[in-house]
């Protein structure tokens, strides 16, 4: 076995070889000779197992593609692109929204060349970063002011710190709910300083619990849009002009934390009717906060929106600063809102908006040509079929609601699907979908047709 360690060639003699390689002469030197000594300590360990046996395998000319291939694989960036055939729209794990072409090109423009951040054009002087969607806010919205940090946790926690800090907060037992990553409601009220005071019971609340929480360190009435999850049967929920007629008697905030906004309608598309930014200002919300990057469909941000009287507050807590969005953030958020302004150019534009609102005829006609794409690329390799399923829209929202779509099925002939799933994983680019009564499901409606080629072809290395 020794002789064997002795016939390795070495780092230099590897990296020689490689010079000749486009590709490998791009990567960082230094990232390149220690994937190299990786390859080689691979070696040392196929040698010491019995996988090498013999002195022509470890011949450099043998072991080159080895290492090229190997070496590709290491030098893949960590954070990368994914094929989502899952169905899931707003899907948490892979990135939540897609941003609209408008929003890649503003950020694309944004990190590109200097800009008027925080430069007041009119001036000259020092500007407000907020300047730049502060007005589209208020005009989509009916708002009176706005405010933007980096994501609805941070809005809700710089809105509480702000308007209810060592004072109660009233929320409706019901409404304490978890989302992702375990962010609980009572724990960043906890955090800010406020004082939680439940009211009602899991499923009942009525006005007069409100009120009669209401004494002399009260800060806020709050209410938290349940939207990952929902409560049928014999229930009760205090409506927002209630609310908002408890606050203008007591003079207090109406606060709405809406999770997943929406500045878009869907009803009458077999979803039910979740309430959006625009009817939550109307009837009476002071401070609405809501996400940016989910049903919305823009770039990760937490939107705050509501009466000037109490925005301008939030805005001059020193927390501001360290919750502020950046320069890519506001042009892509700008650049979608704008797209807000006509609704049908934003259900057309908005990538998320687009996908939720897919008629099935479309879905149908879009996993026949998948379907077909998959039959040339790959042949009698696997067998493939469609049928109907359903997609999710994701990001909490909807939770129980069913998104009629066609299922693209694909069975392989001499691997089992779980092998093929996991093995999709480690494709370029890796394809994410489904298993469903045994047979690999891919959904069209997050899969753009611009990708079936790439999903046919991940699906061949993934055979390979």
């Amino acid at each position: 076995m020794s002789h064997l360690f002795r016939h390795l060639p070495s780092v230099d003699a590897v990296l020689t070889a490689l010079d000749d390689e486009q590709d490998m002469k791009e990567l960082p030197r230094p990232l390149l000779r220690g994937l190299v000594n990786e390859f080689l300590d691979v070696c040392r360990e196929e040698i010491r197992s019995g996988v090498i046996g013999e002195e022509s395998a470890l011949a450099l000319g043998t072991l080159i593609p080895r290492i090229k291939a190997y070496v590709r694989t290491k030098a893949r960036p960590h954070f990368r692109r994914v094929l989502n055939a899952t169905g899931v729209v707003v899907h948490t794990n892979m990135g939540r929204s897609l941003l609209a072409k408008e929003a890649v090109d503003a950020v694309v423009e944004a990190c590109a060349h200097y800009s008027n951040l925080e430069f007041d054009l009119d001036t000259g002087e020092r500007g407000s970063r907020y300047s730049h969607v502060e007005k589209l806010l208020c005009d989509i919205t009916g708002a009176e002011a706005a405010l933007v940090v980096n994501n609805n946790a941070s809005a809700v926690f710089i809105m509480l710190e702000t308007l209810a800090k060592e004072r109660e907060v009233v929320v409706s037992r019901g409404q304490l709910v978890e989302i992702g990553g375990s962010f609980r409601i009572p724990d960043v009220m906890s955090k800010t300083g406020a004082i939680l005071h439940e009211v009602g019971a899991t499923n009942r609340t009525h006005v007069k619990d409100y009120e009669g929480a209401i004494n002399e360190n009260t800060g806020a009435l709050m209410r938290v849009h349940t939207s990952n999850f929902r409560l049928i049967g014999f229930t009760k929920e205090v409506s927002l002009p209630e609310m908002r007629e408890l606050g203008d008697r007591y003079d207090l905030p109406v606060l709405e934390d809406l999770g997943s906004g929406s500045l878009f309608r869907f009803d009458g598309m077999g979803l039910i009717n979740e309430p959006t930014v625009q009817e939550v200002v109307a009837q009476g919300a002071d401070v609405v906060s809501f996400s940016g990057d989910k049903v919305l469909g823009g770039p990760q941000a937490g939107i705050i929106v509501g009466r000037k009287r109490w925005i301008d507050m939030i805005k001059k807590n020193p927390i501001n600063r360290a919750v502020r969005i950046d320069k890519m953030t506001l042009a892509a958020l700008e650049a979608t809102l704008r797209l807000y302004l006509d609704m049908d150019k934003a259900k057309s534009s908005v990538p998320t908006l687009n996908m939720i609102t897919m008629p099935y005829k479309n879905l149908r006609s879009r996993a026949n040509r998948l379907a077909k794409v998959l039959r040339e690329e790959l042949g009698d390799a696997v067998t493939v079929g469609v049928r109907k399923g359903v997609s999710r829209v994701g990001g909490g929202a909807f939770p129980e609601q069913d998104l009629d779509t066609a299922l693209v099925t694909v069975q392989p002939r001499e691997l089992s699907v779980p092998e093929l799933k996991k093995r999709l994983l480690d494709t370029e680019p890796p394809l994410v979908a489904r298993i469903e009564d045994d047979v690999f499901c891919l959904d069209p409606r997050t899969l753009d047709p611009k990708e079936y080629r790439l999903a046919a072809g991940a699906i061949r290395q993934a055979l390979t």
